[in-house]
């Protein structure tokens, strides 16, 4: 059986990458976004976690308007980065675990989720950067990983309770996984932000403070609200705290909050770090 270690969640806007590449990391516009992740560094060294399921957002890399899938699940030995441009260079391949994949994917259809199956995938920025700053230096290359991707650009997009279902989906085909792994879930995005429209630049620092609340303590409290409710409290991309919401569901009803960062504002978006320990 799989043992879910905890979950991280984690910002993931291109602008980070353009930082890393110049060494702005001490920059004050940037240090308190990037003073956080020794604390979650140090969690990953006692947690030991050798797998990671990323629950994130493609931008455009992998899936297109054309051809976008409700949900997607990598399943390949490994994830290539291209170049998103914005100044990221990009990364070396994401090492991946394609029988823990599609017994994930098994899983989830057994639930009855429609399950895109990727044995060729790219990665983008939300994918590769989270990972790259959580596991540094060669770390991100032997970590294995399973990109799991929902839709949050062509409507109709899924409900926060579908997400909140697959998430315990997730939970459930981990602890059904017949070999050992730890197992951490990285949830990236978010929080509130909106980077179009007349509303460019809005942040909504109470439904964040709420959002976080209520995935600590009482994580369904989010599936009342729509995909509309979403854009209206948290902005057009704030929707991607839906991904936490998953990853959360994921866990156990008891978790430990080990560290919370929240900054404002990193290009236009609330960013956060958030580390929760699972206490099954």
């Amino acid at each position: 059986m799989a043992n879910i270690v905890g979950m991280i969640g984690c910002t993931h806007v291109p602008a980070i990458g353009g930082a890393v590449a110049k060494g702005l990391q001490q920059d004050p516009y940037w240090a308190p976004f990037f003073a956080g992740f020794p604390h979650a560094h140090a969690w990953l060294r006692e947690a030991r976690p050798d797998h990671v399921v990323v629950i994130y957002n493609d931008h455009g890399l992998n899936f297109f308007l054309d051809n976008l899938p409700t949900f997607a699940v990598g399943a390949a030995e490994s994830y290539r980065n291209s170049d998103e441009g914005w100044g990221i260079p990009s990364l070396g391949d994401f090492a991946g675990d394609a029988r823990l994949s599609w017994h994930l994917i098994e899983s989830l259809v057994a639930d009855e989720f429609d399950i895109a199956s990727c044995q060729r995938m790219l990665v983008d920025h939300a994918f590769s950067l989270p990972v790259s700053l959580l596991w540094p230096g060669d770390g991100a290359a032997k970590i294995r990983a399973v990109p799991v991707a929902y839709n949050t650009v062509q409507h109709p997009l899924p409900s926060p309770r579908r997400c909140y279902k697959l998430g315990q989906a997730i939970g459930r085909a981990l602890a059904s996984y017949p070999e050992e792994h730890r197992v951490v879930l990285l949830a990236t995005g978010g929080l509130s932000h909106q980077l179009d429209g007349t509303r460019a630049g809005f942040v909504n620092q109470a439904f964040d403070k709420e959002c976080i609340d209520s995935l600590l303590t009482d994580p369904a409290a989010l599936t009342r609200y729509s995909v509309l409710d979403l854009i209206e409290k948290a902005g057009n991309q704030g929707v991607e705290v839906m991904g936490w919401l998953a990853a959360r569901a994921a866990l156990g009803p008891h978790v430990r909050q080990v560290y919370w960062n929240y900054h404002l504002p990193i290009s236009n978006t609330a960013s956060g770090l958030w580390v929760l320990e699972n206490q099954a």
